[in-house]
């Protein structure tokens, strides 16, 4: 069995802390490891890495890269870059071209497909039931595991299967009452969105209920990327589980959340004596029942009940717990008005490291900037800005035109603006300096990039 992990999602319900340059599958939530990293973790013991192949798009594959290659650089092989954002299907069928192209994988092999951003626990029974769907698998059967629910809960689909466990219908997201009416006639489980196939059958089905898609993957996986801009944006519940009639539904009895809301947050992590979830510096007093996140600063709260209180360097969400699925309409009221609070963090992480923004005005913006051992940035210059770089700590070695140059702790350069440069860390340890940047335009797309290492355009 192979296992497909599909990271390339830009979750906005999350905001402020998921955002469209950092979504929710890199985040950490104040513990060791971030959602990515835990679902690699999780299937470890019944795949070794050379057995995983995790998808996603050009935007999020160094932060991938970064991310799994802290669990075990053979990992950091096992990324598939899809050409361009799809949904769900046309992301499937490329690991299918893949594993059965690049990794000669038989006919008769299962795979598994799991996002990349769940939540499960005990992750030992999960486990087990991943081996029972390997059997129905192979016994020409579409798995898809089904989740017994424990409130009506409106932000996930549902499914409703006979007493075999045929799959007799997918139910979009309902209203609360419909939900609730699922719930207590005990027929109905949430749709996890976690599937295991058989690679022949995968094929022969997905080419008779969507041949869009199917038809690109006859000639190979080098056909499937070249062709893969023509494939429907389509979901594999739309393209193929709701259309087959060989779909079985395998029941769990664990604690699963999709991580799709702040609600689900507050639901999925360890309460106090309030029940209170709190994550960063938080001082409460007479507070109960809320979601308290944040980062830096102190946040102080007296006599809340049944809030979510999210803080980042930049933004603060503050409602009402059950109310946190119209998240997503505030980000696209926030887009409407230009804002790029719905874009990118204050911090934003590259292929090199990353950097902050400290402070930002009319003509300039202050930057500090870390880069990783033995990492450098492109080689660039830049058409309305001059920059000049004090190093805190470490050692730089800066390209100015033809020269190259050497600066230590407390020393500096100046940037000119149209002057080819380049910065990169030659030490054992991390360089981190603060820039200053001044012009007529501070913007981060007035980067010409003359040379990069990472391949970046």
């Amino acid at each position: 069995m192979k296992v497909v992990i599909l990271a390339g999602g830009s979750g906005t319900r999350l905001w402020p802390y998921s955002r469209n340059n950092f979504p929710k599958q890199f985040l950490h939530f104040g513990e060791e490891y971030s959602l990515l990293q835990k679902t690699i973790r999780r299937f470890l013991p019944i795949a070794k890495p050379s057995e995983m192949l995790i998808v996603t798009n050009q935007d999020y594959f160094h932060h991938v890269k970064t991310q799994v290659g802290e669990l075990d650089p053979e990992l950091a092989q096992q990324i598939l870059v899809e050409p361009e954002r799809k949904n769900t299907a046309p992301a499937i069928a490329l690991a299918y071209a893949y594993l059965a192209d690049r990794m000669k994988c038989d006919p008769s092999e299962t795979f598994l497909v799991s996002s990349s951003d769940h939540l499960i626990s005990p992750e030992d029974r999960f486990l087990e039931a991943v081996q029972q769907a390997d059997l129905l698998a192979r016994k020409g059967r579409h798995v898809i595991f089904g989740i017994r629910p424990h409130k009506p809960e409106t932000g996930y689909g549902y499914i409703l299967a006979d007493k075999s466990g045929n799959v007799q219908r997918f139910v979009e997201k309902p209203d609360y009452a419909l939900a609730q009416q699922y719930l207590l006639s005990g027929d109905y489980l949430w749709n996890s969105g976690i599937f295991l196939f058989q690679m022949e059958l995968f094929q022969k089905e997905l080419g008779a209920y969507c041949p869009e898609i199917e038809s690109k993957l006859h000639a190979g996986f080098e056909q499937a990327m070249q062709h893969f801009s023509e494939m429907p944006e389509i979901s594999i519940d739309y393209a193929l589980m709701e259309k087959s009639k060989r779909v079985s539904v395998l029941p769990l009895d664990l604690t699963w959340s999709d991580v799709g809301s702040w609600d689900s947050v507050y639901d999925a992590f360890e309460k106090d004596s309030n029940q209170n979830v709190k994550v960063g510096n938080v001082m409460d007093i007479d507070t109960k029942n809320c979601l308290i996140m944040g980062g830096k600063r102190l946040i102080s709260t007296i006599g809340l009940e049944d809030l979510l209180v999210v803080e980042t360097d930049d933004a603060l969400l503050i409602g009402k717990k059950g109310e946190s699925q119209r998240v997503k309409q505030l980000v696209e009221e926030l887009k409407k008005k230009n804002a790029k609070e719905p874009y990118e963090h204050l911090t934003s992480h590259r292929p090199w490291g990353r950097y902050t923004v400290l402070e930002e005005g009319e003509r300039y913006k202050i930057k500090r900037i870390v880069v990783e051992p033995g990492q450098k940035l492109s080689l660039q210059m830049h058409y309305h800005r001059s920059e000049h770089w004090v190093v805190v700590q470490g050692t730089a070695k800066v390209t100015l035109g033809e020269k190259e140059q050497i600066l230590h702790e407390n020393e500096s350069i100046f940037v000119q603006k149209g002057q080819v440069h380049r910065l990169e860390n030659p030490g054992r340890v991390r360089l981190e300096l603060i820039e200053v940047q001044v012009g007529e335009y501070v913007g981060e797309d007035d980067i010409v990039r003359l040379e990069d290492v990472y391949q970046r355009s």
